[in-house]
């Protein structure tokens, strides 16, 4: 004895799809935005160990598997831009990701509420 469930109208299958793909662009998005923020505090950490020394201190710097001796001012200056970029980067990141959940919160009411109207 079998059930006869309704079908799921090609619209709401396409809403499900959009959804899914939403979820895991917002994922994507999340973790980026953390991997940003991790680079961003280093960054940051580096610079106040960096004001604790001398002016004349000896700093090297990895590039690749080598370590290149550098000026103290030109890596600050360095760190800082980096922290420029970054923090631009994760604003941006950020409304993307304001965004996405905005656009999952109106498809999952849209869903919602095609559901119930399959349901009735």
């Amino acid at each position: 004895m079998s059930v006869d469930r309704p079908s799921v109208p090609n619209q709401l299958q396409e809403q499900l799809g959009r959804l899914q793909q939403l979820q895991q662009t917002l994922q994507a998005v999340v973790t980026q935005r953390r991997q940003l923020e991790l680079e961003l505090n280093e960054g940051e950490n580096t610079l106040v160990e960096l004001d604790k020394m001398t002016k004349d201190a000896l700093i090297y710097k990895s590039i690749g598997s080598l370590l290149v001796k550098v000026e103290k001012n030109k890596i600050v200056e360095e760190l800082k831009e980096n922290k420029e970029l970054l923090n631009a980067r994760i604003s941006v990141l950020g409304r993307q990701q304001k965004r996405a959940e905005e656009r999952i919160k109106e498809l999952q009411s849209n869903i919602q509420s095609s559901l119930g109207t399959i349901s009735k």
